[in-house]
């Protein structure tokens, strides 16, 4: 795991408890800066090819066998709609334990765990638009003046995706 230092913009005289603070696995797609609860967070593996599975939607790259447990392996940059990245050494796959089921998720590459107190989440803006879905975005952070966007990594990975995930596996 690459450590990058991060420094949250909190004042130092605003020190949190550590039952005040919140734990986030970093990761990057493309120039933005993700973070998911690391309580969902079972490991991180380096990128492998998934056996693909025929007519599944295009985010749904296949499936591996992790220990003898079949593990659908989705890809974020499409989800979101993000240009393709050439997958190399950095890419890897985030196996998470999401709404009683495992789930890998293909990002470009995890950064670092951090731990951010309450006071440093801002809320999620409201847009007008409703083709912009935020429902999914628990919040955003400073950190090291970059913005880091925290994901309800249930809220998106469930739901109508994750039954045409089952559809697709079984």
């Amino acid at each position: 795991m690459q450590q990058h230092g991060y420094r949250a913009s909190w004042q130092p005289d605003q020190a949190a408890t550590k039952a005040d603070l919140r734990e986030f696995l970093t990761f990057r797609l493309g120039a933005e800066s993700y973070g998911i609860a690391i309580l969902k967070v079972q490991e991180i593996r380096g990128y492998e090819q998934p056996t693909a599975i025929a007519n599944a939607p295009a985010f749904i790259k296949g499936v591996i066998n992790l220990r003898g447990v079949i593990v659908p392996i989705l890809d974020l940059r499409v989800k979101f709609q993000l240009p393709m990245a050439k997958y190399d050494e950095f890419t890897v796959v985030i196996i998470l334990n999401v709404a009683s089921r495992v789930v890998g998720v293909v990002v470009d590459s995890v950064s670092d765990v951090l731990s951010l107190p309450a006071e440093a989440i801002r809320p999620t803006p409201e847009f007008a638009s409703t083709t912009f879905d935020t429902r999914y975005i628990t919040g955003l952070a400073t950190v090291e003046e970059n913005l880091l966007i925290l994901l309800d990594i249930e809220k998106l990975l469930t739901g109508a995706d994750m039954a045409l995930v089952d559809s697709a596996v079984h």
